[in-house]
């Protein structure tokens, strides 16, 4: 398996207020914008450590193409003084889809849904709200993805697209990345089988 550093997207005010967003087209709030910039010494102490110094001038990012994603590889590029660059958007790197239950919070769906909700505890992992995806589906779509992954690469995503990742490249039980702790401002690095969360070195 190839290298490859991911970096969730920057705060929203949908995640300060815990509403979910999954395709729903949210901006960055302040604090958003200061972590996509922060994380661009991370990423490059990274990709120098494990390959040189230069090396990040030849590291292809991709992207969701939602825009809260968009901002962030923008803003992340120019902190790394690369804003010319043409990251590449994929859609199957987008966020879950959580249909009708987008723009609502926890909360709100167990008292508007509770069958849903109910039945979605059952099974976290193959269970779809209403209009929506499981994350078994997404990690079909983020697989494929990933298969025509041959070189080290950026991905700039998704809380759950960090999720199946996990689960498709780390080999972690789907139990476990569902509660596993999704960072903003932090670059998560998965190689030869393994992931780890890298120290944040920004000022965010």
């Amino acid at each position: 398996m190839t290298t490859i550093y991911f970096v969730r997207h920057g705060e929203t005010d949908w995640n300060r207020e815990g509403r979910l967003q999954g395709r729903t087209d949210t901006d960055l709030n302040s604090r958003g914008r200061s972590q996509a910039r922060a994380v661009a010494e991370t990423l490059r102490l990274a990709v120098e450590a494990d390959f040189g110094a230069g090396a990040l001038k030849d590291l292809p990012v991709y992207a969701s193409p939602l825009k809260r994603t968009r901002q962030t590889a923008d803003l992340l590029l120019e902190a790394l003084a690369r804003p010319d660059l043409a990251y590449g958007l994929d859609p199957r790197l987008a966020e879950i889809g959580f249909g009708h239950w987008e723009g609502k919070t926890w909360p709100e769906i167990r008292v508007r849904d509770p069958i849903n909700h109910r039945d979605r505890n059952k099974d976290r992992w193959r269970f779809a709200p209403p209009g929506g995806e499981s994350y078994a589906g997404v990690a079909e779509r983020v697989g494929g993805f990933l298969a025509e992954s041959e070189r080290p690469c950026c991905i700039v995503s998704h809380g759950g697209i960090a999720r199946v990742m996990m689960y498709l490249l780390a080999d972690l039980p789907a139990e476990q990345v569902l509660h596993a702790d999704i960072w903003q401002g932090r670059v998560l690095r998965f190689a030869a089988g393994r992931m780890a969360w890298l120290p944040h070195t920004g000022h965010a």
